[in-house]
Formats: structure tokens, sequence, C-alpha cells
């Protein structure tokens, strides 16, 4: 037992540690699973793991990229997996990349880090194609694909090859190379464009201390199985299912999307799932309509629901009615961990009724991600739990309700922001506390609830992050909008549960020379303008990122002295206000 959590677990000081640890106590275990081109099911141990990472960290060496900054994007996958301990290992600085971000916004960030080179699968590289006829020649392409053939790219099993060799023949400037796990290990953006994007710098000291504190409170074993569905490129699931599972010796199975998620459930049988709670919520949402469209399936759940809880009889009868719901999941599912935006409490409720307890926690990127949660022996329905061992969490200046923003300290907590001291002195005070931009309370015992958004990001039901100043700079690059102001909205009939939404006061001056009328535009023509120019900006964002209502304007935004629009003050003006005079879906 340790003193500062439930579990002792094993020190590591950095990724080569902790795979090497790993190797050596379970080196013919799997580390992964997957379905190879043939559908085959095919396994890679950790000892087959260690040594493709040791292949491909020499090759990347001898390349000349030792020290470097590189960057991976594609689906999950072991190849993504290998490559990010390849890089970190020994060779330099990874960068995950959304794969789902805009051709532009991908090379821009790969601009903005000054990657040397570039790991992606086909659909990553096809968005490459498009925004560069030819790779910059300091710029080394890294394909994961062997049937993909082009002169400008390497392929990722010939670098195996060409580092097995070299090993082989003595090449130890990978194996000898020195980690500072204080120094930079991982730059995260956490946008897409270069007029908003932030990069978060975190340490390998700071993502190996939230592994290290979560396996203190949360068991995981070498016994455990994790279906991989969320994006690895995301701090929550590269922290909390890649990494910790590796640390543990438990064993990472790629899902081939979501439409497969059940078919792969039952193939991999996890034991543990990482997700989010939009995905959580359907669901539940399925489980509840397939259930009570069932014979008598309305009763058994309210039955369940009595009996869940009991002991001996009464308690075998709950199991023996959930006991299907479980199936669904493969059977063998212990735990589910959600995080990334809140969850409705009755989904908690239900799935621990089932028979499948659901840990609710807190973090963000900038805390490599996760600092208060629920554990092994604490359950929160409606609250996100206790700060992790190592952690410090307060509410700075709460309010009459004990509601105020969320301050954290520990070794998890960034380095900063990327080129970016004035973002990063915002966020930090002389004390060293991390400002989230969160805003919560905190009760008699130390249980932590999220209360809402003090920042102003947009956070989808499925953990994905809007920033509005990113959309904003987007419609403000159009000739025809003058300012913007952009801002979610619950909707339940939206695809990710968030609107977002848009109010726009127009360039009056550039429409009227468009029209090439010296009139006055009409309420009509300005509309048509605006609207051509939402959908141009969507044209270039994905999906859950388009604007998909907004209001147009007869003037200008409320501002501060400094010219900042207030965008509260704006957000709460009333739609049908005199100065806001069209909305449109």
């Amino acid at each position: 037992m340790n003193t500062d959590g439930f579990y002792s677990v094993r020190e590591i000081r950095d990724f080569r540690d902790l795979l090497w640890q790993s190797e050596e106590l379970f080196s013919s275990r799997p580390a992964f699973k997957y379905y190879n081109k043939d559908g085959n099911i095919q396994e890679i141990t950790f000892k087959e793991l260690k040594e493709n990472v040791q292949y491909l960290g020499t090759a990347l060496c001898n390349l000349g990229l030792k020290d470097a900054k590189i960057a991976v994007i594609g689906n999950n996958s072991w190849k993504w997996c290998c490559s990010y301990f390849a890089v970190t290992c020994g060779t330099g600085v990874i960068v995950p990349i959304d794969k789902e971000l805009m051709p532009d916004d991908i090379r821009n960030l790969i601009s903005t880090a000054d990657c040397k080179a570039v790991f992606c699968d086909e659909k990553a590289w096809k968005k490459l194609s498009q925004v560069i006829a030819e790779p910059p020649e300091d710029i080394v392409y890294v394909i994961f694909e062997a049937e993909i053939s082009e002169e400008k790219l390497l392929h990722f099993d010939d670098l195996l090859e060409e580092g097995k060799k070299l090993l082989n023949e003595g090449n130890s400037v990978f194996l000898d190379a020195e980690i500072n796990p204080e120094g930079l290990g991982s730059l995260i953006f956490t946008s897409g464009t270069t007029g908003s994007a932030k990069g978060v710098m975190l340490s390998q000291k700071n993502i190996c201390s939230d592994i290290m504190a979560v396996s203190k409170v949360v068991k995981v074993t070498d016994e455990d199985v994790i279906l991989s569905v969320l994006p690895l490129h995301h701090t929550y699931e590269c922290s909390l299912s890649f990494l910790m599972l590796l640390y543990c010796g438990g064993c990472l199975c790629f899902c081939q999307g979501l439409r497969y998620i059940q078919r792969d459930m039952q193939t991999f049988e996890p034991t543990l799932f990482v997700t989010v709670p939009l995905m959580l919520e359907k669901f539940h949402d399925r489980i509840i309509k397939k259930v009570s469209e069932k014979k008598m399936g309305k009763l058994a759940l309210s039955i369940g629901k009595l009996a869940a809880g009991s002991e001996g009889f009464i308690a075998s009868i709950a199991d023996k009615a959930f006991a299907e719901i479980r199936k669904q999941f493969g059977g063998k599912l212990r735990l589910i961990i959600v995080g990334a935006a809140p969850l409705n409490p009755v989904v908690a409720k239900d799935f621990d009724m089932f028979g499948i307890p659901v840990y609710i926690g807190y973090g963000l990127t900038e805390c490599a991600p996760l600092v208060i949660g629920n554990n092994d022996k604490l359950k929160m329905y409606d609250g996100v739990g206790v700060p992790l061992p190592g952690v410090e969490a307060k509410i700075n200046k709460p309010d009459d309700n004990n509601v105020g923003e969320i301050f954290v300290k520990g070794p998890m907590v960034m380095m900063g922001y990327y080129e970016n001291e004035e973002a990063t002195a915002e966020v930090f005070d002389d004390e060293g506390w991390f400002h989230t931009g969160d805003m919560g309370s905190v009760d008699e015992n130390g249980c932590f609830k999220v209360v809402g958004r003090f920042k102003n990001v947009i956070v989808t039901k499925n953990g994905k992050n809007i920033y509005p100043e990113e959309l904003e700079y987007y419609l403000n690059s159009n000739p025809y909008v003058s300012e913007s102001l952009v801002f979610g909205s619950d909707c339940d009939e939206a695809e990710e549960g968030t609107r977002v939404e848009a109010k726009i006061f127009p360039d009056i001056g550039n429409i009227m020379e468009k029209l090439k009328d010296k009139a006055q535009p009409t309420k009509d023509q300005i509309s048509k303008m605006i609207s051509e120019a939402v959908k141009e900006v969507n044209k270039k964002l994905p999906k859950y990122k388009r604007i998909k209502n907004f209001a147009i304007r007869d003037s200008e935004f409320i501002k501060t002295t400094t010219q900042k629009i207030k965008r509260q003050d704006n957000l709460s003006e009333d739609e049908n206000s005199d100065n806001v005079y069209e909305a449109k879906k």
C-alpha cells in the first residue's frame, strides 16, 4: 500500500524507462492486437515492440533526425504507437497531429513546429499531397502502408529493416541517447490554425507522473485489455489508454472504426473502455431502447434497478437481468473511464446498475491530462472526484455558491505554451498555480464538481474542443465580414450535442463594392453575401466545427476600451433586439 494512494507502483522516469521495464516484465505478452490486411487478428508482443522501436529509432537517427521534432498523423495503429516510442525513446520530440484537420491546417502545424519528419498513413498523406506539390527537401515523409509507392516517400517497414541492419553493425546512437525527462517530450497543438493554435509543451516527466498517479488509485493489471477507439493524437487516449496500459503490461487493441465497435468488442473482449460522454450516452440510449422493446423488458429494467446493490438472491436477479447487456460489450468489461466533457449522471448510474462502473475524471491537455478523478474507493455520479496523488487543487475566489475557477499544481502540469511566453504567463501565477479556466466547486470531503466553462472553448459531448477564435479567424478573413462572435449552444439534434453558432457584423462597404451599387444593400442582399461567407468558412472546417446557425447584426459589437469584443455581454443580448435583424440555419 502506498501512502499517497491505494496501490504501489513502479517508478518510471521517461518513456524508454517505461517500455524497457515493461518488456522485461511482460516480454512474451501481447502489447497490441489488431486486424491485419487479410482481416485476421495479429499480435505484437512487448519483446517485438521494443525491438521495432530500437530498429526504427536507430534508422531515424541515421537519417540525421537526432533531436528533431517529428510529427505523427493517422488512424490508431501499432505503427502509430511504435513511431511515438521511436521518437521519444532517444530520437527527438513527438508532435501528434489531428488527422481530421484540413490539409492547410496540418501543413501549418508541421511548419509551426518546425518538424523535420512526418509519419503518416495513406489518408493523411492524401491530405498532405493536396498542399505540398513538392515536399521540402529538409522534411522526411514516412508512410505506414507498404503498398503506397511514391519516390518522395520512405516506408515504415523499410526503415525497420534498415535500423535492424545498422544495429547489427554496431550503430548505438539511438540506444546510447540521453533523455532529459524534464525537457520537451511532446508538443500538442490545441487548435488547427496558425491564427490561434497554441502548442502545449509536455515533458516525459509530465506524462509519466500522470500515469503513475492514476495507477495508484485505479487498479490496472497485465490481464487488462482496452479497445482503442478515441484518436491517439488526443492526450486523453494517448496517456490513459496507450501509455498507461503498456506501463501496466496490458494489451491495446485497435478498433477498425466507430461502426465496428460492437463487433470489435466481441472479438477483443476488453476489460477497460476509455471513452467520452457522447459515445457512452449513445450506447446507453441504444441499450435502453433495445431492452425496452423486448417482452417484459421494461419490467426487467425496473426489477434490476430495485435489486441493484442488494445481496444474495435479489442480487442474482439483478445480475441475470443485465448479463445480456454486459455481453454486448464482450462480456468481460469491468470498468469504463469517461472524461473530456460532462456526463449525464443518469447514464453513469445506469451503467453501474448494469454491473459496469463508470469513473468520471477531469483533466486538460495542459495537465497530461488527468488531475482529478473518481477511483477504486470513490464513485461520484455528479462530480469529477478528488485530486490524484501529487496533485494540489483549489477553487480560486469562490462566490456565494462556492463556485470559482479551478487552480491546480502538480508534476503533470505542462512546461508552457510553445514559443508563446505571453499565453504561458496568463495561465500561471507567481505561486505556480495553473489556471484551468474552468469553473467548479469543492465540498467538505474534497470532492470536486465542474459547473461550466470559463474559457471560450466550446466542448462537444464527445470531448472535441472547438475554439471560437479559430472560427472567428476564418470568418473575419472574409472581405464581407467586419466582426464576428462564435459560440456554442446545446442542441439535442446536433450530432455532437452542441451547435456552433455565430453573430456577424457585415462589412457593408465591401458588400456595396461587390454589388457595384452605390445604394445601401438590402437585408436580403446582405444575408445572401454573409450566407456565402459562412459556407466558404465551413468548407475549410471538419464537420463538427462547422457553423450551423448565424445571426446578422446591424451595429458593431460591444467592446472594451482596448477594442476587444466583450464576449459575454454580446452573447447575453436578446436575439430579438433591434441590432440583430437576420438569423439563419
